[in-house]
């Protein structure tokens, strides 16, 4: 199929690689940082960076953009004269876009629309719709796209180190007993998404060095015998950013097998829930 005559819709959460970002028919539904006296638009006038600088005076909150904002994107995407739209977002068990997205698609019937809930968030959500432009590009037929976009739901992953689990508990994401805990003991949990989408801790390591290589190694167990993969290293702020090269280097040495590797900052959204110094591993496997 002509990708071309595919247009994608994806969120802001799901931090799709710029390079993809830019294409003409890639669309993205902007998230909601709300701070008590105003509000910003996720990655359009408010980084990751400047929601860290803030955090000690106030912790935002987060949104989905109203129905009114995904609707004219749609309406947008129908009058440029496309039929057939692909939509990927983060989990519908970490926000009710995708729900959002799928209703509103209902109103409009002249298009073949496809919506997938990654089960994800970050650019392990982003893999999937990388995924699907892949598909455009090797000329997959329609159907065949449909169903091997919701196999890869299972083949994504990310796996994030948090430095703390202050913002994670504050934003209601995990218990006061347990922050205070893994705080105390300097224990920096691994979180991952589970089978319906929600965080889970799949590990809790001593020390953030030794935290980033378990989520390497999780990667590594996660890709198991796989011929080919895609791979992404998510970052919080300029301390996680300094971290990149060296991670990037362990990597390609215990993954050798990727095709790519993407690298970026992630969302202010995501950014808000996890503080700074996050650092998150991403794979799909593109071929087992």
């Amino acid at each position: 199929m002509n990708k071309d005559k595919v247009a994608f819709l994806v969120d802001s959460g799901s931090n799709v690689p710029e390079e993809y970002v830019e294409l003409g028919n890639m669309n993205v539904i902007p998230l909601k940082i709300i701070y008590k006296d105003e509000e910003f638009i996720d990655n359009v006038n408010i980084t990751a960076q400047d929601v860290y600088d803030r955090l000690s005076e106030e912790i935002p909150t987060t949104s989905l953009p109203s129905g009114e904002v995904i609707s004219d994107i749609f309406k947008k995407i129908q009058d440029d004269g496309f039929k057939k739209v692909i939509c990927v977002t983060i989990s519908s068990g970490l926000s009710g876009t995708n729900n959002m997205v799928r209703v509103i698609s209902e109103s409009f019937t002249d298009m073949d629309i496809l919506t997938i809930d990654s089960k994800n968030i970050g650019i392990g959500s982003g893999l999937i719709a990388v995924q699907a432009y892949k598909y455009l590009e090797a000329g997959l037929d329609w159907e065949t796209i449909k169903m091997k976009l919701q196999e890869d739901v299972l083949k994504s992953k990310m796996f994030f180190h948090v430095p703390t689990l202050e913002y994670l508990q504050k934003g209601g994401r995990i218990g006061l007993v347990a922050s205070i805990l893994g705080n105390m003991l300097n224990l920096k949990p691994i979180i991952t998404c589970n089978d319906e989408g929600v965080y889970h801790t799949v590990a809790k390591i001593r020390g953030s060095k030794k935290s980033v290589q378990k989520a390497i190694d999780l990667a590594v167990d996660f890709a198991g015998t796989a011929k080919k993969y895609n791979l992404a290293i998510a970052y919080g702020g300029k301390t996680a950013k300094n971290q990149v090269n060296e991670i990037r280097s362990v990597l390609k040495e215990k993954l050798p097998l990727f095709d790519t590797i993407f690298e970026g900052e992630v969302s202010p959204a995501l950014g808000v829930h996890t503080g700074p110094g996050l650092i998150g591993i991403g794979i799909i496997v593109t071929e087992s």
